[in-house]
């Protein structure tokens, strides 16, 4: 149970404020639940996400939540409920979570963007101790002096997609992919993996096709298989080269966001990073339905939501700027 008196995201009475809109917010993994008040939540409007593009950053967090169930129990179908009594948001919603505030706090100078997201990373993560967060990480986390473990695990990709929203080109979202991701996962495939995502995650904002997508991610990784084709071998694998190419292809076959996130649930293995990766990128193409979005957003605590409310007023304030 985290410390309610820490505070490390500084928004208190901005929190205070949408509290009264959504609601007090559902705690995260490792802290309970409470489905009486998750049903009122399911109903929640998203009132003060609904700038054009912008809310469709909880693509990833929703995968996360919806995906968490079944992490460490697979269920490889794409028949189930999409947020049962006993999901959660895990160690993937808190680091996409603590990435959008690294670039607020950068404020589009990527000559801060590492410290920030080394800053962000280590204050919001420590108030959420248990959330998922793997060994390693753990370490660096709470380390007097955090150094990068050339790790090369699916961590690089699963917080990296608020970066395409900020972004001007690919090049530009490619270099603060490794602005926020080298702090830990400096191994050259992890680098690669947050690489691909948000390259795919800003092509999906900006118009391009589902072929146009994948012939550069092809470029990475051998997309040659279906999910059906490895529905029932596919292991659990948390390396990107292990986790990417799979949640690619569910967004290859996908005809919606749901249908993306489905895909990746039902094909097992790391269940709530896979649905991460593959609900950032479907979410960025195809859009959040206010309703999964809604719902996802319900299991942020104050803190959480205050950010990602802060996050798309600063898409918005960058798009502004851009057109002037």
């Amino acid at each position: 149970m985290k410390d309610k008196s820490f505070n490390p995201c500084g928004f208190s009475s901005f929190c205070v404020l949408h509290r009264t809109i959504i609601g007090a917010m559902i705690p995260l993994r490792g802290t309970g639940h409470n489905s009486e008040r998750k049903e009122t939540f399911a109903n929640a409007k998203v009132m003060a996400l609904n700038v054009k593009d912008a809310k469709n950053v909880v693509g990833a967090l929703a995968g996360d939540i919806i995906g968490s169930k079944y992490e460490f129990n697979n269920h490889r179908s794409t028949e189930f409920p999409l947020f049962a009594p006993d999901c959660e948001a895990t160690d993937d919603s808190v680091m996409t979570v603590a990435v959008m505030k690294a670039l607020i706090d950068s404020d589009g100078d990527d000559g801060k963007l590492y410290e920030c997201a080394v800053s962000a990373m280590r204050e919001i993560g420590r108030n959420y101790p248990s959330c998922g967060y793997g060994g390693r990480f753990r370490v660096w986390m709470f380390s007097d002096e955090p150094k990068p473990y050339n790790s090369l695990g699916n961590g690089a990709a699963m917080r990296v997609s608020p970066v395409a929203y900020v972004s001007r080109s690919i090049d530009e979202a490619r270099r603060k992919a490794d602005l926020v991701t080298s702090p830990t996962h400096n191994h050259p495939e992890g680098i690669k993996g947050a690489e691909v995502t948000a390259a795919a995650v800003y092509m999906a904002l900006h118009g391009f096709s589902k072929e146009e997508i994948l012939s550069m991610a092809e470029n990475y990784y051998a997309l040659d298989f279906t999910t059906d084709g490895i529905r029932q071998t596919y292991k659990f694998d948390e390396t990107c080269s292990g986790t990417i190419p799979q949640a690619l292809v569910c967004f290859r076959e996908a005809k919606s966001y749901e249908e993306a996130v489905r895909l990746a649930v039902s094909i097992g293995g790391d269940s709530d990073t896979l649905a991460a990766i593959a609900g950032s990128i479907a979410g960025a193409y195809y859009g959040v339905p206010d309703d999964i979005a809604a719902k996802a957003f319900a299991y942020l605590d104050e803190c959480l939501f205050g950010i990602c409310t802060k996050f798309v007023d600063y898409v918005r304030m960058c798009d502004e700027s851009s057109k002037n």
